[in-house]
């Protein structure tokens, strides 16, 4: 479970279940699209797939540098998608790497 740590969400790492902050980088493993993740802690490496079939409507999580944000698809591109942040004033464009479907 993930839990906030400031503006931002921690999950815990896969082998030692320390919470954290853990932005990730987008990397390419045996063909695949992937975000590369790195436990400090336990220096346990992992990754996730890229979400590949995200659609209008679908409420994701976006990790952004400054802020964890929560929000609603609204368009979706290639390599970006258009998201109605949870508070519903702002839309914004984040790259599909930064996006873990809800």
């Amino acid at each position: 479970m993930s839990r906030s740590v400031g503006p931002h969400t921690a999950d815990p790492c896969p082998r030692c279940l320390v919470e954290a902050v853990r932005p990730g980088s987008p990397m390419t493993v045996e063909g695949r699209d992937v975000v590369g993740y790195l436990c400090e802690q336990c220096t346990h490496v992992w990754n996730r797939p890229v979400e590949g079939d995200l659609e209008v409507h679908d409420v994701v999580r976006v990790d952004l540098p400054g802020a964890t944000l929560y929000g609603t698809v609204r368009q979706v591109e290639e390599d970006r998608v258009q998201v109605r942040v949870q508070d519903g004033q702002r839309l914004l464009w984040a790259e599909r790497w930064r996006l873990i479907l809800y």
